[in-house]
């Protein structure tokens, strides 16, 4: 394993992470639904696409700077939303929020977190902020939380949509599942709710202890009355329902399988990918997230057409190793393992960026 002052990949950091991190807050953060094939699947998808270099081009300097949602980033790489950033460090999302400003990139903050909402804000109120909420059964929550995250300055409601229950991850089942949660962190941004000495399981009102059963378009319509701000579904894995998005006029759609933790045997997300953004990429932005680790996985996904890929899992490898710090060694090494993947490929801008670059595996495999 790499020693401190020599993390050079990812992969160190969730090693090192792992070695840091008390069992139970390994578990929670790194499993995955049932046999923990998608988990699987999702790091090993990237490795069926080839790169096809270009070469004799000036790719003497590389500019990675994009948009989302019409705010601009410096690089492609954002934060997807994650449960209880304390349990990797004490600072939990306060420290990743400084992270993602100072690596001017945007972070979506989930419902399940450590700290408020009203405290993210506060510590960088100008910071890209994109909060995800859900649709509970009691709707007024849901409204509650989103007229918060507008007071509070964030540019974007993320809906998960991939929910309707719980994924059964066995790991931390066997640890004591849901209780298991509660001696680890309290839900800072649902205490409005619940009080601050609650969690997610038997001693929370049945309301709140998962998101609406019953959830339907017809939610997503009424989220789009009640808020001025974006609105992106997250959980999307079909053409049908990228299309379905579409015809909602929500602006974006995150193209994700919930990192494996929600329905084990699922494809990579990266593997449906093309199929949506051929679908509705003039229609919305369409973004992935899921098994996303190195620079080069990055450009791939960025070649079949994604605008942007968030991570989650590696933000909370990088808390646990060293706070902010920890965060933004983690973008960065993302970024310098970009700006070598496109120099390498003959891009010198994200534009340059296209299919033309990728070919699958399969095709050279009687070579």
């Amino acid at each position: 394993m790499a020693t401190a002052g020599k993390l050079l990949c990812l992969d160190d950091y969730e090693a090192q992470a792992r070695e840091l991190l008390p069992l139970r807050a390994w578990v929670l953060i790194s499993a995955g639904a049932d046999d923990e094939v998608t988990v699987n699947e999702n790091r090993r998808a990237f490795q069926r696409y080839w790169l096809k270099p270009r070469v004799l081009r000036d790719v003497s300097v590389r500019d990675m700077s994009t948009t989302v949602l019409g705010e601009k980033i410096d690089a492609p790489i954002c934060l997807s939303p994650s449960i209880l950033h304390g349990t990797a460090h004490p600072d939990g999302e306060i420290a990743t929020c400084k992270a993602a400003a100072q690596m001017s990139t945007a972070m979506i903050m989930s419902a399940f977190s450590s700290k408020s909402l009203e405290e993210i804000a506060a510590v960088r109120p100008k910071s890209i902020k994109w909060q995800n909420v859900y649709t509970w059964r009691d709707r007024e929550v849901t409204k509650d939380m989103i007229a918060r995250a507008e007071r509070a300055g964030f540019k974007a409601i993320v809906i998960s949509v991939d929910v309707p229950v719980l994924g059964m991850k066995r790991r931390p089942t066997k640890l004591g599942g849901q209780a298991m949660m509660r001696t680890l962190q309290k839900f800072g941004n649902l205490d409005k709710y619940i009080g601050k000495d609650l969690g997610i399981g038997e001693d929370v009102p049945p309301e709140l202890a998962t998101p609406c059963l019953t959830s339907t378009w017809k939610d997503i319509a009424w989220v789009k009355t009640v808020t001025r701000l974006p609105v992106i579904l997250k959980g999307i894995m079909t053409v049908e329902d990228a299309l379905l998005a579409a015809e909602h006029k929500v602006q974006g759609i995150v193209v994700s399988n919930h990192g494996g933790r929600q329905l084990d045997g699922v494809p990579a997300s990266i593997d449906v990918l093309s199929d949506i953004v051929d679908a509705v990429g003039d229609k919305l932005e369409v973004y992935v997230d899921s098994g996303v680790r190195t620079g080069t996985d990055v450009l791939k996904a960025l070649a079949l057409g994604a605008r942007a890929v968030f991570i989650g899992r590696p933000v909370l490898y990088g808390l646990a190793c060293n706070g902010k710090e920890g965060v933004k060694a983690v973008l960065q090494i993302l970024r310098d393992e970009l700006s070598r993947a496109m120099a390498l490929t003959g891009c010198s801008r994200i534009s340059d960026i296209s299919r033309d670059f990728l070919s699958k595996r399969d095709r050279w495999s009687k070579l």
